[in-house]
């Protein structure tokens, strides 16, 4: 049994024992000391004992604490000094005993003491007015640190973040951890779909939900999001010293197309100093040319990069890519990367997304129509299928036909009895769209034993490439 001292006068204390008697915690005693007669519920359900006495007075105080152990104490009246009075006794009394106090007047901002909790009502009002306001996030102020680290955002149609699945979404230090939808609350796992007007229940760091809340909002045309704000191209010397510069461009060149996104530049095992310094040439207030002259692991200056400028999609050569600590170190960060092709960024006019589990395809299906709107690219879902099996694919192509109504994108979708590798071996001017998943290395390791078409993608294929992270529970 805890007994709870309550210092109370107004009507927010009336209805602050209202609260209590409705809520009827058994545990607890209440002891109500008012300076005047207050307004108590006609049934009482908890045990509450009334005394009407000056609640600034000392030696009435200290009689009632030599009467009762009391674990807590509430002080709840109307006038600034007899709170300042009622806390100085209570802390003659007793100066570790929990106190709760309610400041009207803004009086006691600057009191430090850590068994002194001020709820101030001006503030909380404001801050609950202010909640009202469109575009602000809602969050937590009397659960855990009561610091925003617990917080809810809507999805909004055309939000980065709808038709997405919660895996597919990297979550460093935060994480969704509820979904409302329907009035009805889902425990999301890996393959939960995201689905606009849901509700998320946000949990990590207040400054980092902050950042993802307006990732939440963004609508489209905001491409990386939601893998991060800006891009960066990875240029090892070792492989790419040929082709620099037109990686360089291709990359500038999709820059450009973004909105207050920055490029940063990344030149690992520099050898030609006179390239170098054509490549800086090229720096920008939107683009960054960062030169390691040290001899680092690839792994650490990528990571290293990608956290300092909160990198969403990387550019890298395929050579580069074969690298297996760069290929693992890129997959585990889970975001999307750009392998250059034969054709170059500006010449591309079609996206191509060969068909594959139902699961990847909706996973990768919002970050295909933002990155085809963004270059102005034809949109093509492509079943091929050497049995003409197309059947069991319809729910995807009616997910991509939904959301080519959402999105007011068209969608193209084409399906052959042939050969996919085949087939898309013959297309030109093409942006190959592919799940980044970690198998892909497979066929670099066990060459044609696979009968996944998926594996001989990176090999088979000569087109550009968008990888997209995938991650299924």
């Amino acid at each position: 049994m805890k007994n709870i001292l309550i210092l109370a006068e107004g009507l927010i204390a009336e209805n602050f024992i209202q609260k209590i008697n409705q809520k009827r915690i058994a545990d607890n005693h209440y002891t109500l000391v008012v300076p005047h007669s207050i307004s108590l519920p006609e049934k009482l359900q908890v045990q509450l004992e009334c005394l009407e006495m000056d609640p600034t007075s000392y030696s009435k105080m200290r009689r009632l604490f030599l009467q009762s152990d009391f674990s807590m104490v509430f002080i709840i009246l109307n006038s600034l000094e007899d709170t300042g009075e009622s806390l100085k006794n209570i802390r003659r009394i007793d100066d570790k005993i929990r106190v709760v106090l309610l400041d009207r007047w803004n009086g006691f901002s600057k009191l430090k003491q850590s068994s002194t909790y001020v709820v101030d009502s001006n503030e909380m009002i404001a801050n609950h007015l202010y909640n009202f306001l469109p575009s602000v996030p809602v969050v937590a102020q009397n659960v855990g640190l009561g610091e925003g680290e617990i917080m809810e955002v809507l999805v909004p149609f055309g939000s980065t973040f709808a038709y997405r699945h919660v895996g597919s979404i990297p979550q460093v230090k935060w994480r969704i951890a509820a979904i409302y939808r329907d009035k009805k609350l889902i425990l999301p796992n890996n393959a939960t779909m995201i689905r606009p007007q849901d509700t998320l229940l946000l949990i990590g760091r207040p400054q980092v939900l902050s950042n993802i809340y307006q990732r939440v909002q963004n609508r489209s045309g905001m491409f990386p999001e939601p893998f991060g704000r800006n891009l960066l191209l990875l240029l090892d010397m070792d492989h790419d010293e040929k082709r620099a510069l037109e990686y360089l461009r291709e990359s500038i060149y999709l820059t450009e197309k973004l909105q207050e996104r920055q490029l940063i530049v990344r030149v690992i095992n520099p050898g030609s100093l006179e390239l170098i310094e054509q490549i800086k040439s090229f720096e920008s207030d939107r683009v960054d040319i960062q030169v390691s002259y040290q001899n680092e692991g690839i792994g650490t200056v990528i990571t290293g990069d990608f956290q300092q400028y909160d990198i969403g999609l990387s550019f890298v050569s395929r050579k580069s890519f074969e690298d297996e600590e760069l290929y693992q170190e890129l997959y585990e960060l889970r975001k999307l990367v750009y392998i250059f092709g034969e054709t170059p960024l500006p010449k591309l006019r079609h996206s191509v997304i060969l068909m594959g589990r139902e699961e990847y395809m909706e996973a990768i299906s919002s970050t295909s129509f933002y990155i085809s709107e963004t270059l102005g690219l034809d949109l093509c879902l492509c079943d091929f299928d050497p049995e003409g099996d197309f059947e069991r694919r319809k729910r995807s192509v009616e997910h991509y036909e939904t959301l080519s109504h959402i999105f007011h994108y068209p969608v193209k979708i084409e399906q052959k009895q042939v050969n996919p590798v085949r087939a898309l071996k013959g297309m030109e001017n093409v942006l190959k769209i592919v799940p980044f998943l970690h198998q892909l290395r497979r066929r670099w390791k066990l060459p044609y034993l696979s009968t996944d078409v998926e594996d001989y993608l990176l090999e088979e294929i000569p087109h550009p490439k968008l990888l997209i992270p995938v991650e299924m529970g």
